[in-house]
């Protein structure tokens, strides 16, 4: 689906609200295909993006688990090493 949008629950520190806002601009930008909103839909795409980050944020408060937080540093170095492993190193001049 969208695979620019990272898990954002059960991480130390907690997502901010501009990473929960974020994902929702994404998604909203994903679902419906604008990349760039024109004058005409910017509002209506803004308010689908106020009501997804105000869905999220009830989300992430209601959700349990027993599983210990994640690191945000140690995740990224798994994804990018699983990148790395995937494409390759990158080439320099």
């Amino acid at each position: 689906m969208c695979r620019n949008i990272k898990p954002l629950y059960n991480f130390e520190p907690a997502a901010t609200d501009h990473e929960i806002r974020a994902a929702a601009a994404q998604f909203v930008h994903k679902v419906s295909g604008f990349g760039k909103s024109s004058a005409i839909n910017a509002a209506a795409l803004e308010t689908a993006v106020e009501e997804i980050t105000c869905a999220s944020k009830k989300l992430l408060d209601l959700l349990v688990t027993t599983a210990p937080p994640k690191d945000r540093a140690v995740e990224n170095a798994k994804a990018k090493e699983r990148s790395r492993l995937r494409f390759g190193a990158a080439k320099t001049d």
